[in-house]
């Protein structure tokens, strides 16, 4: 009787690589950032494609850009502290 050992190792091998595909770095979650850009910058009373829309639409986007820069820094500088100073028991 033949092993199906090469089997499941191939289907599991295909199902992590299909779930490591969701985890990226980078997003920062909707959350932080208090809904949808559209329907905050609307809020102000300004109209769709109104200097004043473009210009809260850019803002928006410059927080979301800082707010992921913040994060990556801080895991870079976590990362070098802990490669810089292991803990040894």
């Amino acid at each position: 009787m033949r092993s199906k050992t090469p089997t499941k190792f191939i289907a599991l091998t295909l199902l992590a690589l299909a779930i490591s595909g969701c985890a990226q770095r980078g997003q920062v979650p909707v959350a932080n950032l208090d809904g949808d850009d559209d329907a905050i910058c609307r809020a102000n009373n300004v109209a769709a494609g109104s200097p004043e829309y473009v210009a809260c639409i850019k803002n928006r986007d410059a927080q979301r850009a800082n707010a992921t820069n913040r994060a990556d820094s801080a895991q870079r500088k976590l990362g070098e502290y802990m490669i810089n100073n292991p803990v040894r028991p």
